[in-house]
């Protein structure tokens, strides 16, 4: 699921101009559904709260391929594998702690 940038930012109790703030400095990841003007902030990116360490990791090593949040997203959560055929995503390998794997893959998506 996703978090809307206002629930987001009273979840962590900071302003929503910080979220947004944390969104444009490549410290979290948002995507937008098409023709809505709202951030949306995807519930896996965040571990007991906080964001994960990798996530930045991640947005920058995008951000140098010129992958934007949109195609980032999609790279992320479509299933890997021939056709994408399998069930497993980047985001599994993010959350088993393979980090490296997940930064690796954006850096060949170029």
């Amino acid at each position: 699921g996703t978090l809307a940038g206002p629930w987001l930012a009273a979840r962590m109790g900071v302003d929503p101009v910080r979220v947004d703030a944390m969104r444009r400095a490549g410290e979290l990841i948002a995507v937008r559904e098409p023709g809505s003007t709202e951030w949306l902030y995807p519930a896996w990116q965040f571990e007991k709260g906080t964001p994960r360490r990798d996530v930045a990791r991640i947005t920058a090593e995008a951000r140098a391929a010129r992958i934007d949040e949109k195609r980032l997203y999609d790279l992320l959560t479509t299933p890997m594998g021939l056709g994408g055929t399998g069930r497993r995503t980047l985001v599994d390998l993010l959350l088993e702690g393979r980090a490296d794997e997940v930064v690796a893959s954006i850096r060949t998506a170029r």
